[in-house]
């Protein structure tokens, strides 16, 4: 029988920890207030819990997705896994950044919250929250994955797609990794134990601006994109390309800023890019250096060119190769995309 775990609740906020204010809803409710709803899980770990931040998770950035990296690594040793309760807003943001700034964690690290407070006698918290001890406390558990409505979902591949029911988050064109239902935890894709040691990361390039294509968008604010920011996401129609209201704009820029990092992604939750299909994509992509998300998540995109330029000094190979590296299962086809 294996020993008994050791499990850190780190509470950021969120839905789950609030209640209703004279404004709407808050977040009020201790960590320790939260542990006293799911009485049951002493039968299952013992546990700590540390309140790092008490935000609406709209208000998350960055900076605090490194206090949480920090607060792990400093208890790293101390916890045999760690659990984060997190609103649903930008949690699989915060997902996709935990599984780029901490890889190859033999301890899981889990991100769970709810669509209505802990406190509400109707509410998803209660479930969602043991269901996350329960998930770390397994010894098969490892990474970083969101445990939300009964789905274990790798943190690379979450969204949210349903901001009120309480199956509000989907693992795009990837399996959950795992199904929990009546305590018991179901897995579909066996872990693979990691052969590296668990490294960290705490430096983020937040230099990063995302252009949302709209029918008829105009140029005007290109150029200073362009002369501001380090990498500039495109979300796209379809499978990616840049409409001819801007093309030649955007084109000039591309060779007037050479060193810009410059990525296709699509605003269609499904199926990912490819810029060789269509004139509009293929003829871009053959005169400026764009790196494509293909199937990987908007979420994760973000996040991952937020990682790999902070910590470009640190990490071997270029851009294009560290790019299209899987990490977490966050992209499968890449380059060697077949259509």
């Amino acid at each position: 029988m294996s020993p008994r775990k050791n499990i850190l609740l780190i509470a950021t906020g969120g839905t789950i920890a609030s209640k209703k204010s004279d404004n709407g809803l808050k977040p009020q409710i201790s960590p320790e207030e939260l542990m006293q709803y799911i009485p049951q899980v002493k039968n299952i770990c013992d546990f700590h819990a540390v309140q790092l931040l008490n935000l609406d998770s709209s208000n998350m950035e960055p900076k605090h997705w490194k206090m949480m990296v920090h607060t792990i690594r400093e208890n790293y040793e101390k916890y045999d896994g760690f659990v984060i309760a997190h609103g649903t807003d930008t949690m699989a943001y915060t997902a996709a950044a935990l599984s780029y700034m901490i890889q190859n964690s033999k301890k899981p690290i889990v991100i769970t919250g709810a669509q209505k407070p802990i406190d509400l006698e109707i509410t998803d918290a209660k479930s969602n929250l043991l269901d996350s001890f329960l998930y770390a406390s397994d010894d098969k558990s490892q990474g970083v994955q969101i445990v939300f409505d009964g789905k274990v979902i790798a943190g690379t591949r979450a969204k949210k797609v349903r901001s009120k029911s309480y199956n509000a988050f989907s693992s795009i064109d990837f399996p959950c990794l795992a199904m929990i239902q009546d305590g018991n935890i179901m897995r579909y894709i066996p872990p693979v134990p990691y052969e590296e040691e668990v490294q960290f990361y705490e430096e983020l390039d937040e230099n990063v601006y995302l252009i949302k294509m709209i029918p008829g968008i105009k140029p005007r604010i290109l150029r200073s994109v362009f002369e501001n920011y380090d990498c500039i996401i495109v979300e796209s129609f379809g499978v990616g390309g840049i409409p001819q209201s801007i093309a030649d704009d955007f084109y000039k820029l591309c060779q007037e800023f050479p060193n810009r990092l410059v990525v296709m992604s699509t605003q269609v939750a499904h199926e990912g890019s490819d810029m060789t299909v269509y004139e509009v994509g293929h003829d871009m992509k053959k005169y400026c250096r764009f790196l494509e998300s293909y199937d990987m998540t908007l979420e994760s995109v973000i996040a991952k060119v937020m990682w790999m330029l902070g910590n470009r000094e640190a990490l071997s190979g270029d851009l294009e190769d560290i790019f299209y590296k899987n990490v977490n299962y966050d992209v499968i086809f890449g380059k060697n995309r077949k259509c």
